[in-house]
């Protein structure tokens, strides 16, 4: 496999065993307060070795195929390259990231519902023929454009609930697959297989047994149009969590057992994404303006009786928002509270207190409401659990500076790498040594990818 783009400019801080993840952040603020105060992140790329670890004690021989979306930062997409990870891609560009990898195409996935005829062209000329379809329209288009498709039909699952009804949902009906199959045969198209996709809000577990038992039925009706079948797609819907991942293994493994044993040589697989990055990117953020309102609707709920009417409600503007790394606040809870980077008393005052973005725009709310100390303009906060849906192509709304990152990784899990043989040479090249409890000058810390 060859190395990352040639132009990509990264380097990975390899801590000793006395660093930790606050030192990077303690550095990176003291650094930022002095050049300009940025919003940045930081990565610590070992946690996906960990969670790649995690997910072959619970999920193996179920092979991950991450979601690229979810963060195609370079030291991410390298780091699950040289794990031997697939790649589920959604556009031309992801699908071009990704083979700068030297990924095999076989090991690329063309994921996106609604395709464009140009990008499947595209997918055509570099080799990539795993691709997703679920109607009859999309099946035409891949018809026309790309001869040497082979389909996995994406059937739809049960899982709507109250808070999902309001989201665009693709799948297609048992019913239709029959007519899909038929249009298959009329235009010469491979189908190879059944995807289908689980919300990880979906709290009804039992929607992977009915979707695993519709996919069979796929499979069975596959027979009789003559379909060799060799491909499953349970989907994402990973959250990142230990319980969660053994919890979905548990009730899926002995339907596998049953519909799609080993000795059937079909080859079950997954899209992982935010399970992957989530909790291993942290963001850090400044406070650029603050205003003292009077404003009883930013008050957390039960703080109302407690709260003395003299007491300010602030309102904090931050120099990231919806229109850089919390993009996925405009159709998502966000899923991590704000921490303060600065020390303060354990009996300091906290007062009702909210989140905006750097734009002034309505829809840039962060976080509407939550308890803090009184904070100050220049002061810091910290976001964990960032890792997923805010690294991606991002706005340059009102001047918008993307934010840098600064990856790192422990000495032990670059050991572990090592020691697993899973440590490319150009890959090595990108590591640095960083000691512990020193503060480097700009020249000397991390190399930063913006």
């Amino acid at each position: 496999m060859k190395g990352f783009l040639e132009d990509a400019n990264y380097s990975i801080g390899l801590l000793d065993e006395g660093a930790t993840l606050a030192d990077v952040i303690d550095n990176c603020i003291y650094e930022h307060t002095h050049t300009g105060k940025r919003a940045f992140f930081v990565g610590d790329l070992g946690k996906l070795v960990k969670k790649n670890i995690q997910w072959q004690n619970v999920m193996a021989p179920i092979k991950p195929f991450y979601t690229v979306r979810c963060n195609s930062t370079p030291g991410v997409l390298e780091i699950l390259g040289t794990l031997g990870i697939g790649f589920a891609c959604s556009s031309k560009s992801e699908m071009a990231l990704v083979q700068g990898l030297g990924i095999s195409p076989e090991n690329i996935i063309y994921t996106n519902p609604c395709k464009q005829a140009s990008q499947i062209k595209y997918a055509a000329k570099a080799g990539i023929n795993i691709m997703t379809c679920d109607s009859e329209i999309e099946l035409k288009k891949i018809a026309r454009n790309h001869p040497n498709a082979k389909l996995l039909l994406h059937i739809a699952t049960e899982d709507i609930t109250a808070d999902e009804e309001m989201n665009m949902k693709f799948g297609t009906t048992l019913k239709n697959c029959r007519h899909l199959m038929e249009c298959a045969k009329e235009f010469g198209v491979q189908i190879v297989g059944v995807k289908f996709h689980v919300s990880g809000s979906c709290k009804e577990l039992q929607t992977y047994i009915h979707a695993i038992s519709d996919a069979r039925c796929v499979f069975d009706m596959a027979e009789e149009f003559g379909f060799k079948m060799n491909v499953l797609d349970i989907g994402g819907g990973f959250t990142g969590s230990e319980l969660q991942l053994e919890e979905v293994n548990h009730v899926i493994r002995p339907l596998l057992d049953v519909y799609f044993p080993k000795e059937s040589g079909i080859d079950v697989i997954a899209e992982p994404g935010c399970y992957y990055v989530s909790s291993a990117f942290t963001l850090a953020v400044n406070i650029i303006a603050k205003k003292a309102v009077e404003c009883d609707k930013l008050l957390p709920s039960g703080v109302e009786q407690a709260r003395n009417e003299d007491e300010p409600v602030f309102t904090y503007y931050i120099n990231d928002g919806v229109y850089g790394s919390f993009a996925s606040k405009l159709s998502e809870k966000l899923n991590t509270n704000p921490e303060v980077h600065k020390k303060y008393k354990e009996d300091e005052p906290l007062f009702a207190s909210s989140l905006w973005g750097p734009s002034c725009d309505e829809l840039d709310q962060i976080v509407e409401n939550c308890l803090l100390p009184e904070l100050s303009v220049g002061d810091w906060l910290i976001f964990d659990n960032m890792g997923s849906g805010t690294l991606g192509e991002q706005s340059t709304f009102n001047d918008y500076q993307r934010p840098l990152i600064y990856y790192m990784m422990s000495f032990s899990d670059w050991d572990e790498m090592q020691d697993a043989g899973i440590a490319s040479d150009t890959l090595m090249k990108n590591f640095f040594f960083v000691p512990s409890c020193i503060q480097l000058s700009p020249e000397d810390r991390f190399s930063t990818a913006a």
